[in-house]
């Protein structure tokens, strides 16, 4: 048995390819002891962004987003793209089983709550 970090969004749960790095591995330290919610508020028209309240260790990198790109931004919040910006960011993950359009969908409609949780897996398979 794996444990895994597991998002939903408004309770529905989405698959992500999360980063190997330390601010991931700060995430799953973080959820080991129970699930965390996060309100997240839209901004700009291309994303929600919510306050993780703690600090996880980033290495922010100039990067362009895309709808399901998943970041830390200034160490304490993250933020998930249902549109594309660019900014200086440390990547935390990439919502692997949504199109742009499903993301809009799911981001673009007003605020929304997130859930990361850790997630039991068999080889990989959860």
């Amino acid at each position: 048995m794996e444990k895994n970090l597991q998002l939903s969004i408004d309770g529905t749960v989405v698959s992500v390819a999360w980063e190997d790095n330390a601010s991931v591995d700060a995430l799953k330290a973080l959820v080991s002891s129970g699930p965390l919610t996060i309100e997240l508020s839209m901004y700009g028209g291309f994303e929600q962004v919510g306050s993780l309240g703690t600090r996880l260790p980033s290495s922010d990198r100039e990067t362009v987003t895309q709808a399901g790109d998943i970041v830390l931004y200034a160490s304490d919040r993250i933020v998930i793209f249902y549109g594309s910006n660019a900014w200086s960011y440390t990547r935390l993950g990439k919502v692997t089983d949504r199109t742009a359009a499903e993301m809009e969908e799911l981001l673009g409609n007003g605020d929304v709550t997130i859930t990361i949780s850790m997630q039991e897996t068999i080889s990989g398979k959860a």
